[in-house]
């Protein structure tokens, strides 16, 4: 994300990126709205894309992931652990309950 921002209370004010930052979703065709931490919370959180810069990847960003067991069937099985959260989604005239699970060898 570019701009001109102060980061501290007295500083100078100077054009400069910081980030990355996780694209929340597409406004329209050049405005996303990001999600920025808390430190970040008096800054509004939609940008036009001349404001935000491509993330040029990097092989030490790269995390291995852990081997998965499969049985002789070749079927992998989780295991409900507890709920973490759940709301309801009205839809028109629907209740929608989301939930979301933390799961075992997930």
């Amino acid at each position: 994300m570019k701009g001109v921002i102060r980061l501290v209370k007295r500083g100078k004010l100077n054009p400069r990126y910081v980030g990355p930052f996780h694209i929340i979703e597409r406004i329209g065709p050049v405005a996303y709205r990001l999600e920025l931490p808390a430190e970040l919370d008096w800054i509004h959180n939609v940008f036009h894309v001349s404001m935000l810069k491509k993330y040029v990847p990097d092989p030490s960003h790269i995390l291995e992931a852990p081997p998965i067991e499969l049985h002789e069937d070749l079927k992998f099985e989780v295991q409900p652990v507890r709920i973490l959260d759940q709301k309801y989604w009205v839809l028109r005239n629907k209740s929608i309950l989301m939930v979301k699970v933390l799961w075992k060898n997930a």
